[in-house]
């Protein structure tokens, strides 16, 4: 007879109950991006500051004479500014999808590996996904999910080089 099981693989990443190793990934790939996602914040917040200059500039009281050459400026700066962010933040974007790739792969496939092992070494011939796969119904008593992290977590525990491996 077949023995199956249900695993819930979107708990991995829970900070808190998940798998540790996860959390790390997450924490080191954020502190490797922390720069730029700051370079970026305050070019927004140059942006917005030059957007108020030029509406400034373009709401002059009635009457009031407005410097065109000023104003045009301003505008040019903050047309060339957005450009730059768009580039930038795409830029980034790829740069973080690459490397979140890089950081996430070997540990999917260890964890790929754990899993097996555990599921061999329980007699279990099956395991559904149940974050991929709709289920009508299972059962309590075959979800493995817990047991599983506690597993792993506990013959991978979380070290300091797993979170202070510099980027390549």
């Amino acid at each position: 007879m077949s023995k199956m099981a249900v695993i819930y693989t979107d708990l991995f990443l829970d900070q808190k109950t998940g798998i540790g190793k996860f959390s790390s990934v997450v924490t080191k790939l954020n502190s490797e991006f922390q720069k730029t996602k700051d370079e970026l914040t305050q070019m927004q917040t140059r942006a917005q500051t030059l957007e108020s200059e030029v509406n400034k500039l373009r709401e002059a009281p009635e009457g009031a004479p407005i410097n065109q050459q000023a104003l045009q400026t301003k505008i040019d700066q903050l047309d060339q500014l957005k450009k730059d962010i768009q580039r930038r933040g795409e830029d980034a974007q790829a740069s973080y999808n690459r490397r979140r790739q890089e950081l996430f792969t070997p540990l999917q496939e260890e964890i790929g590996r754990a899993l097996e092992a555990f599921a061999k070494a329980r007699g279990i011939n099956v395991v559904i996904d149940a974050a991929q796969v709709p289920l009508l119904y299972a059962a309590e008593n075959i979800d493995i999910t817990r047991a599983f992290i506690a597993d792993f977590n506990s013959k991978n525990p979380v070290t300091a080089a797993t979170t202070t491996t510099p980027p390549k």
